[in-house]
């Protein structure tokens, strides 16, 4: 028996294979944009540190997520494994994004995160960087949502 009730396959400790469908998983849920699905990711009391923000607990987290979302327009995200043992997975990853104004950023990250025993996790470091970009640098055109199988990631990219 879980217990929070909730498990998110799949659970540590993970494989090459399990630690790449949970990395695709998470970028599934973000490219959604959908803060309330986002956020069951994460166990109730998550602590987070996202640039100079530190949320912690799905209320926070989704107050945080909703914030990001109406700033960034357009958002597509590709994340890509790093490196994983036992019950933790670090990332690497980009997403592309405009703002009100209709500036185009490309914002580079690393993100750790370590999961609890039935796969929710538990901490999220996410360390990030915005590069302003022009229309022509754009590389993520996919319609919003989910990043096709067949779209290039990040190292087939060269990012």
């Amino acid at each position: 028996m879980t217990t929070t009730g909730t498990m998110l396959a799949p659970i540590p400790p993970f494989t090459l294979e399990t630690a790449i469908e949970k990395v695709r998983k998470a970028e599934d849920g973000w490219n959604s944009r959908d803060p309330q699905r986002v956020s069951l990711a994460y166990t109730v009391d998550c602590r987070w540190r996202n640039r100079a923000e530190f949320p912690t607990g799905r209320e926070q987290i989704v107050e945080f997520l909703t914030r990001k979302w109406n700033r960034e327009h357009e958002y597509r995200l590709i994340k890509e494994l790093w490196a994983f043992a036992g019950n933790r997975i670090a990332v690497r990853f980009a997403y592309e994004y405009r703002d009100d104004s209709s500036q185009w950023y490309r914002a580079y990250g690393n993100e750790n995160w370590e999961f609890n025993e039935e796969g929710v996790m538990r901490l999220r470091y996410a360390s990030i960087n915005d590069l302003r970009i022009s229309p022509d640098e754009r590389m993520f055109h996919w319609p919003l949502g989910r990043r096709p199988d067949d779209h290039p990631g990040l190292s087939d990219l060269g990012l």
